[in-house]
């Protein structure tokens, strides 16, 4: 059973490294579909499974298209990860898709539109403005 520290390590290289793989490296057309990024790495403590969590941008067709895209070269990108981060064993790769940050978003819309009613009733400001909502999304998104 590999650290802590190391697991971190692992799952930061990995991160790093797929995500230089979706920028440069996997030709499939589906992948370009919607705009993808990957947003966490989370590694099993013995080091031999991962599951690479990306968040993509578009319509839900793109997205689709683009986690089968993504599916169909987990075989290509645990290859490359192999020569690149140099591990006894390679883990499994797994592609998930992350919608926290779409989720954050509309949390943050509907608390702005809220923070509007109240203070199109109570005629008063709260106090509560676009920076605070940044925050606030910077925040949930984290």
């Amino acid at each position: 059973m590999a650290t802590s520290r190391r697991v971190a390590r692992v799952a930061e290289l990995i991160r790093r490294e797929v995500s230089q793989l979706l920028f440069s490296g996997i030709k499939d057309e589906r992948v370009g579909m919607g705009m993808v990024s990957v947003t966490n790495v989370d590694v099993s403590g013995d080091l031999q499974h991962a599951k690479v969590f990306v968040s993509i941008y578009g319509s839900d067709e793109a997205r689709a298209e683009t986690m089968a895209g993504l599916k169909s070269a987990t075989g290509y990108v645990r290859a490359e990860l192999g020569q690149r981060i140099r591990l006894r064993r390679t883990p499994e790769i797994v592609f998930l898709e992350d919608r926290s940050i779409e989720r954050g978003t509309k949390v943050l819309s509907l608390l702005n539109r809220l923070n509007q009613e109240r203070n199109d009733t109570d005629g008063t400001d709260d106090g509560w403005d676009e920076d605070d909502a940044i925050g606030a999304e910077e925040d949930v998104a984290t």
